[in-house]
């Protein structure tokens, strides 16, 4: 099935074809933003938005992102992130200049839990999520036909305790031959391996069904009615080799009491799940965050 684009959005993609954005994390000192702003300056660029931070002003870190709009941006890229080395090398900056035109491609991993994948689908029909979703993996057939009604491909790859290692180089496989760059665990209940949270380190993004630290194992909500828990909640974070401890990207969390039974425990949690994962899948594409050591700063 061919996916419809609306012309909005259309236009709204036109509109970003000369549009950048920067993310700069380095040692706090005087004359960051000048030096920043007098370099874009000079090269013709048109600052539209300028969002920054200070991690302990007293000698710590200064994040900041900067988008701006430079006639002819594709033809200058190249150019530009050539001249802006020695502004970074003065500075001791850790920068990134990324053309907003160039969408992140994800690869969404789910297993038979719909809803967070469904959001995010919804989402990227509306034009609200600006990314491209490349590919869908499962180890369950059951997400199949979501995938073709949105025409998107979908590869099953059955994962068992013998086969864990061949259906893991497998997914590596489909998510290279559909080149994306971002890997979304939408509920997708499989432990991922070292070697690929290696190779998208820092661009792989976990939902979790609690507000961490929490109830962790199985039935976790039944662990929390168990507890006669006041609130529930879900933390979308960045997947590390510690399970669950990734630098977390969003967090929500609902109000809860005693008149909640599991199932409502579980329908809610389910709605929070798909709002924060949404959140910070967007962000992400809209590179509005930076990973310092293991937090984030988010621009939002």
């Amino acid at each position: 099935m061919e996916r419809i684009v609306s012309s909005s959005k259309a236009a709204s993609d036109q509109a970003l074809r000369n549009r950048a954005r920067m993310l700069i994390s380095c040692p706090d000192r005087p004359g960051i933003v000048a030096a920043v702003s007098k370099f874009l300056f000079e090269h013709g660029a048109n600052i539209v938005s300028s969002d920054q931070y200070t991690m302990d002003p007293a000698g710590g870190l200064f994040f900041i992102r900067i988008e701006f709009d430079l006639e002819s941006l594709p033809e200058r890229l190249s150019a530009l992130e050539a001249n802006f080395g020695a502004v970074a090398q003065q500075f001791e900056m850790n920068w990134k200049l990324s053309p907003a035109s160039r969408k992140k491609r994800l690869a969404i991993f789910v297993s038979k839990e719909d809803h967070c994948l469904l959001e995010l689908m919804w989402q990227w029909q509306a034009g609200d999520l600006d990314a491209d979703i490349a590919v869908i993996v499962s180890n369950h057939p059951d997400m199949r036909p979501i995938a073709e009604s949105f025409g998107v491909p979908y590869h099953h790859v059955p994962v068992t305790a013998e086969t864990k290692a061949e259906a893991e180089r497998r997914q590596i496989e489909i998510v290279e031959e559909a080149q994306a760059d971002t890997v979304i665990l939408a509920r997708y209940m499989q432990i991922i391996s070292p070697v690929f949270i290696e190779r998208f380190r820092n661009r792989m993004i976990n939902i979790h069904h609690s507000f961490l630290p929490a109830f962790v194992g199985g039935k976790p909500y039944a662990q929390a009615h168990n507890r006669g828990v006041k609130l529930i909640g879900a933390t979308a974070h960045y997947v590390t080799e510690e399970l669950d401890g990734g630098p977390i990207i969003e967090q929500d969390v609902q109000r809860v009491s005693h008149h909640d039974k599991v199932e409502d425990l579980k329908r809610i949690g389910r709605h929070i799940e798909r709002i924060v994962l949404a959140r910070a899948v967007v962000w992400h594409s809209e590179d509005r965050i930076i990973v310092h050591e293991n937090k984030t700063v988010v621009f939002n």
